[in-house]
């Protein structure tokens, strides 16, 4: 499967090692996962692993569109809570708050949380089908 050049593809390869993890490469990276029916607290869960992408995602935004908005900032967090439910099963709701570690004004901040929200591949595919809310605040 081969995408058109304009357009980023991604790739990532999943084996399972054992009743209890697999692992998951992409690049030179890989993670452990979470693929035990009882849990493994060693290693993400597939909701977790999505969670996970959501923030990343959210801090590569900022990563992104801080240099062209000339937008100063020392660090970044990010927290986010799921909902599952069970029928049928899903992720209903993600609360999200990102920490931003800046001096920049409030108008600056929601400015940023825009482009978040507006430029993020991971937050625009889990936004349509999740009740998706969060802030944007100062550390």
């Amino acid at each position: 499967m081969s995408a058109p050049a304009s357009k980023m593809s991604f790739h990532v390869e999943t084996r399972r090692v054992d009743a209890h993890l697999s692992r998951a490469v992409c690049k030179n990276a890989e993670i452990a996962l979470d693929t035990d029916l009882a849990g493994n607290p060693e290693a993400f869960n597939p909701a977790e692993l999505l969670l996970a992408a959501l923030t990343a995602c959210m801090v590569k935004g900022i990563e992104r569109v801080a240099p062209m908005l000339k937008f100063q900032l020392r660090g970044i967090e990010v927290i986010v809570d799921g909902v599952r439910q069970d029928v049928p099963p899903r992720l209903e709701s993600i609360r999200y708050e990102i920490i931003v570690d800046t001096d920049e004004s409030d108008q600056r901040l929601a400015l940023l949380h825009e482009n978040v929200k507006k430029y993020g591949t991971v937050f625009n595919t889990v936004a349509p089908g999740t009740d998706l809310a969060g802030t944007l605040r100062r550390k």
